[in-house]
């Protein structure tokens, strides 16, 4: 019995000792993080578009990893958004619409609001309304577009992609959302096109699947660019897709050559070290990532995710790799959110970064704030839904 304890009292701080060195390499050069006010304000709006889901970034010259210029545009994607007239430090709920999905523009690399200008669609009549709706053979009535991840890819003249979700509202049984996601869409948008996009083309795709017996997996919440022309500092030719599904939030991986983007036979899965063509047989690299997260290279030739923890617990994290599919340090909490604390229905999700919006060393964050009592407590602080920002040094 003592020679067993004394082996295991051994081993035991053998692994911490393990657990600790591979803990800290994953982890090396990470300082902290100091939150971006300036990035904070210019989301902060008295008119127009005055909070919304969402908050993808797509530099409209496909430099993903590139600092952008004063030359760079950026595209920002935004959900489920609010849009009024004037907004005070109240509002009424006859004042605002809520529109499905919209777009800014940011000419530049600095949080400058004189260079930030959103895109509102409207009706004929001329009320706010959505900017993408889907109209594919299969689309059903009442559906609606909320956005994932997009990029501009150079070897398809320059095509802007856009995943989109078609959503329908109902009530899901063991869920306090109601609506519910039916697909997996990718909007395709020629090169100079400006909005409202009649040249669009919309592709429907079969990467909303079932996955662990969980709910459905669906692909398109972020997007890696490992190109040279993306600036990717160690590139390998290929796009990376993220999805999540699965038990806990599983991370799923794809990859494809940017010019069979739209070939989704050629579209290969990570199943651990391997990769397949068959999207039923992928396997989560990770777990307990966000419905919407980044993947962003490193200069040493790392990769770095981020994610909200769980989808809505209020800690933002980042996990290092080697490689897009893995395997991957142990979460590293950078952020706590600390929004809820000022009302017990608010609560954090979807962080991601944005690479080409950082200054050298960092990584530039956001993460999403909302309430599940939204009808409600907009009215008392409208500028509520919205994202937060902070930099994390590298």
């Amino acid at each position: 019995m003592k020679n067993t304890c004394s082996n295991c009292l051994t081993l035991g701080i053998l692994c911490l000792f393990l657990t600790a060195s591979f803990s800290a390499f994953g982890q090396a050069q990470i300082a902290k993080s100091s939150a971006a006010p300036d990035w904070d304000q210019l989301f902060v709006r008295n008119t127009g578009w005055f909070g919304g889901d969402g908050l993808f970034a797509i530099p409209m010259d496909g430099a993903e990893f590139r600092p952008a210029s004063n030359k760079t545009k950026t595209m920002f994607l935004f959900s489920d958004s609010v849009v009024a007239d004037s907004v005070g430090e109240t509002i009424q709920r006859k004042d605002f619409v809520m529109v499905h999905n919209c777009i800014a523009y940011l000419d530049g690399s600095e949080p400058d609001p004189s260079k930030f200008k959103f895109f509102i669609n409207k009706d004929a009549q001329g009320k706010p309304t959505s900017l993408f709706a889907p109209h594919t053979p299969h689309t059903k009535p009442g559906e609606y577009y909320w956005l994932g991840d997009g990029f501009v890819n150079v070897e398809m003249d320059s095509t802007l992609y856009i995943f989109a979700y078609p959503v329908k509202d109902t009530i899901v049984p063991g869920s306090f959302f109601e609506f519910e996601q039916t697909g997996v869409h990718i909007i395709a948008i020629p090169k100079g096109s400006k909005p409202p996009f009649k040249e669009q083309r919309q592709l429907e795709t079969p990467f909303s699947f079932p996955l662990e017996n969980w709910n459905k997996a669906t692909m398109g919440s972020g997007v890696l660019v490992n190109t040279t022309w993306a600036g990717a500092p160690k590139p390998d030719g290929y796009l990376y897709i993220f999805g999540v599904g699965g038990v806990n939030n599983g991370l799923l991986v794809a990859r494809v050559k940017p010019k069979e983007f739209e070939q989704f036979d050629k579209w290969e899965f990570s199943k651990g070290a391997e990769w397949t063509t068959d999207y039923t047989q992928t396997k989560p690299v990770t777990r307990s990532v966000s419905n919407e997260l980044s993947m962003s290279p490193m200069a040493d030739g790392r990769f770095v995710l981020a994610h909200q923890v769980s989808g809505i617990e209020n800690d933002v994290a980042i996990q290092i790799s080697t490689t897009p599919a893995g395997p991957f340090f142990p979460m590293h909490k950078v952020w706590h959110c600390k929004e809820w604390e000022s009302d017990l229905d608010y609560f954090s999700y979807n962080a991601k970064g944005f690479p080409h919006l950082s200054k050298p060393g960092e990584l530039l964050i956001s993460y999403n704030v909302n309430s599940f009592d939204f009808w409600k407590d907009i009215l008392k602080e409208p500028r509520l839904c919205r994202s937060r920002f902070f930099r994390l040094k590298l």
